[in-house]
């Protein structure tokens, strides 16, 4: 007969995968290591804003973003025309130092703060605001706020809606902004100064015609649009915002975009299908992370607690438990795509026509869905892909590399 000491240990091994999965896994000590061996290298990097290069293409001023299209090229039968399009082949030669400075930026001030997050010492805090302020509160070198001119084709277009997917990379920056709040490396006015850029950035993002323009695209824009909107509305608590994106990931993304096997279409349809179909599904999965919280009260609902008939509302919304038709919601989509990330030679479709061999990545959906849904086997695949690279491409289309910032 076993002695209780050694029931305890199998019963505890039995239990280990489900209880790492219903949350318990500790991302902080998984990614310890990495998160503080990146924070202290970029302890001795400065800031640099977009102030610091310009375009004579660009049509704005050294506070305006500028970038161009991705697939755009010289017309060989018209060298100096106007560009034409080649799906899913970029363009090297196209001015890309705001968008490798707004990189830089989402790579470097995650990390500090969650090396803050992981040890408390105000040097990673500290140098992370650094890096807010020249970005969003210094009059000499923030960025304005707003996307007029990303995106800009030679000889069509100065700037295009399709360019506020550029700031997809500051979700994550935002994020880091909430966590470094209580750390006391923010000053009052500095503090005021980096929250109202994003106030007024999410303004402008909701009412200019890029912005409607690209919240209503049909494909990963449309979903990028919602994931940055929300995480801009959590920083500002812009609760409207908030209740809108919502509503939208449930009436307009979940039924809009996915099929009842949780395949997206539109994103199977491009030259990269793979790696669409990875991004869209990481978008997808920050809307989820970001909304899937105690519900946020209105102002209203404050006022009327404690008063005569009044019903509570719901203490969550969670988006990771959301399905329509009993079938399409984030549960369906991830599974379908588990396969293919544990093993990409199940993948039928036609390799990406370019950086196919640099995905996977350590998918944040993965992560997400392993602790959502009860699932070890999610998370096990997740610690065996890499979690940082060094390809341009794979920066700009791989934006949760802080998974410590977005859970407890």
């Amino acid at each position: 007969m076993k002695s209780a000491a050694v029931r305890l240990a199998v019963a505890m091994a039995c239990a280990a995968p489900y209880a790492e999965a219903a949350g318990r896994f500790d991302v902080a000590a998984f990614d310890r290591a990495r998160v503080l061996k990146a924070a202290d290298a970029f302890l001795a990097e400065k800031p640099i804003t977009i102030t610091s290069s310009s375009s004579p293409r660009s049509a704005g001023d050294k506070h305006d973003f500028f970038s161009e299209g991705d697939y755009w090229w010289p017309d060989p039968a018209n060298p100096k025309g106007p560009y034409i399009r080649r799906d899913g082949q970029t363009n090297p030669d196209n001015f890309e130092e705001h968008r490798k400075a707004m990189r830089r930026l989402s790579v470097q001030v995650p990390a500090l703060a969650a090396a803050w997050k992981l040890t408390k010492e105000r040097k990673y805090a500290d140098h992370a605001v650094k890096h807010l302020v020249a970005w969003f509160a210094d009059p000499e070198t923030k960025m304005a706020p707003h996307l007029k001119y990303a995106q800009a084709i030679h000889g069509r277009f100065t700037g295009r809606a399709t360019g506020l997917i550029d700031t997809l990379h500051l979700v994550e920056v935002a994020r880091a902004v909430e966590v470094l709040k209580p750390s006391g490396a923010f000053s009052a006015s500095d503090w005021n100064e980096v929250t109202r850029w994003f106030k007024d950035y999410l303004h402008w993002l909701v009412t200019h015609p890029y912005g409607i323009e690209e919240r209503d695209a049909t494909n990963n824009h449309g979903t990028c649009w919602v994931a940055q909107a929300a995480a801009f509305a959590r920083l500002t608590e812009d609760e409207p915002v908030l209740d809108f994106c919502r509503d939208r990931f449930k009436k307009v993304l979940v039924p809009g975009q996915m099929t009842m096997n949780g395949s997206f279409p539109q994103e199977l349809m491009r030259t990269k299908p793979y790696s669409y179909s990875l991004f869209n599904l990481e978008a997808f999965a920050a809307i989820a992370q970001t909304l899937s919280t105690p519900r946020p009260r209105s102002r209203s609902d404050r006022e009327q607690e404690g008063a005569i008939g009044f019903t509570p509302i719901a203490p969550e919304d969670d988006l990771w438990k959301f399905e329509t038709d009993n079938t399409r919601g984030m549960r369906t989509s991830v599974a379908f795509m588990f396969p293919f990330i544990k093993d990409k030679k199940r993948w039928a479709l036609a390799p990406d026509v370019q950086y196919d061999e640099y995905w996977p990545m350590r998918q944040a959906a993965l992560l997400f869905a392993g602790l959502a849904y009860d699932k070890p086997e999610y998370i096990e695949v997740w610690k065996t892909l890499p979690a940082d690279s060094d390809v341009d491409e794979v920066i700009r289309n791989f934006f949760i590399r802080q998974p410590v910032l977005w859970v407890d």
